[in-house]
Parts: structure tokens; C-alpha cells; sequence
């Protein structure tokens, strides 16, 4: 399909560096226009990277990985560093011609938690409908095993939150869905579904995931 982004920075001797975008600017239409990642990505996610940067540059904090820094850091270090991180994490979990039903061991952990995707999908939806303010939906693998919904406000990660390893990601920043939406973030999010990268959330699934 498509060579996805590992969803973490790699750090050069200097300063993080913004990742290319696993799929062409173009290729989310309908669903997500070029002019909304052209501003999410080239502006927002952009402008975390050159923040952190200029937070970190001349301390001991260069050396850090972004995982690092999520884990370690409060403040404006976290909260560019954790934005870095989800911003890399949700442009994976979701690519051109993906979408529909999930396959494969995501789909059967779907369903042990939640009956069916139908479910799954309801629930997930209207919790991300529901969410006050900024922030992120997510799939987790928690450490029992079982899947799982949590949200985030504003730049939470499920790393710092130990909310369990995550899987897929909905970011419900009004900057993902404004120029597309305007303010009905429930046909955003129903748009999304068209999305979502479920080989992605199998390769989280299956692998261990490590932050350190």
C-alpha cells in the first residue's frame, strides 16, 4: 500500500526533524483536503518541531529521544514533543485506499472487546463527538491484552498517561477538521473511518512497542 512512517522521530545531531508525510497532499481527498494539510502538517506539526527545537537547543535535552521527552519533561517541552509524536502517529493511521472494515488480529481484538466493529465504531465515534476542547482519540492494546478507547485533552499522550500501548489515533484538534468541517466534528470523524490504516494498527498490534 504504502511504506508507513515509523511512529517515532529520529533525532540528527542538531535538532528533530519534521517527517515526511507517509502519502501525497492530495491523496485524502475527498475526505481531508490538500488545503487542510497544507496548514495541519505544513504549519501545526511544522511548528512544533521548529518550537521544540528552539526549547531544547544548548541544554542537555538535545541528546533526548522525543519518547524521551514525552516521558521526562512537563510543560512546553512535553507539550511540543507529545504533539510531534501524535501529529506522526495520526498521519500513519490513516492512507489512500484504506479504510472499511478492519482484517487481521485487530479485528478479533475488536470484537473480543466491543461484540463487533459496528460497536467498536459507534463507541469510538461518539466519544470523539463528545470530547470537550482539543485532543486525541485512541485505539490501545492495554496491559492485559484487551483493546480499548481512551481520549486525551490537548497534547496527552497515552505514553505519559500509561494508558496502553497505542494502536490507531483521531486527532479532534479543531486545526484537523475546521477548513473541511467547519465546526460539525462528528462528519469529520464519520470521514475519518474512510481513513483508517488498519495494517498500520496490525503492525502495532503485533509488534512490542517501545518508547525508550
Amino acid at each position: 500500500m504504502f511504506s508507513a512512517l515509523l511512529f517515532y522521530i529520529s533525532v540528527s545531531t542538531m535538532a528533530f526533524k519534521l517527517p515526511a508525510l507517509p502519502y501525497g497532499m492530495r491523496e485524502l481527498i475527498p475526505h481531508i483536503s490538500e488545503e487542510t494539510l497544507s496548514f495541519h502538517y505544513g504549519k501545526h506539526h511544522a511548528g512544533y518541531v521548529n518550537k521544540l527545537n528552539s526549547l531544547i537547543k544548548g541544554t542537555p535535552m538535545e541528546s533526548c529521544t522525543i519518547e524521551e521527552l514525552i516521558l521526562g519533561q512537563t510543560g512546553a517541552v512535553f507539550n511540543n514533543a507529545a504533539q510531534i509524536w501524535n501529529h506522526t502517529f495520526y498521519w500513519n493511521s490513516m492512507g489512500p485506499n484504506c479504510g472499511g472494515e478492519p482484517t487481521g488480529p485487530i479485528r478479533k481484538k475488536i470484537e473480543e472487546k466491543f461484540g463487533s466493529f459496528s460497536a467498536f465504531k459507534t463507541d469510538f465515534s461518539n466519544l470523539l463527538a463528545g470530547h470537550f476542547g482539543s485532543g486525541w482519540g485512541w485505539l490501545v492494546l492495554k496491559d492485559d491484552g484487551t483493546a480499548d478507547i481512551v481520549q486525551t485533552h490537548d497534547a496527552g499522550s497515552p505514553l505519559k498517561e500509561n494508558l496502553g500501548r497505542p494502536l490507531l489515533c483521531c486527532d479532534v484538534w479543531e486545526h484537523a477538521y475546521y477548513i473541511d468541517y467547519k465546526n460539525d466534528r462528528l462528519s469529520y470523524i464519520n470521514s475519518w473511518w474512510n481513513l483508517v490504516n488498519w495494517d498500520f494498527a496490525n503492525k502495532n498490534l503485533e509488534a512490542p512497542f517501545k518508547w525508550s
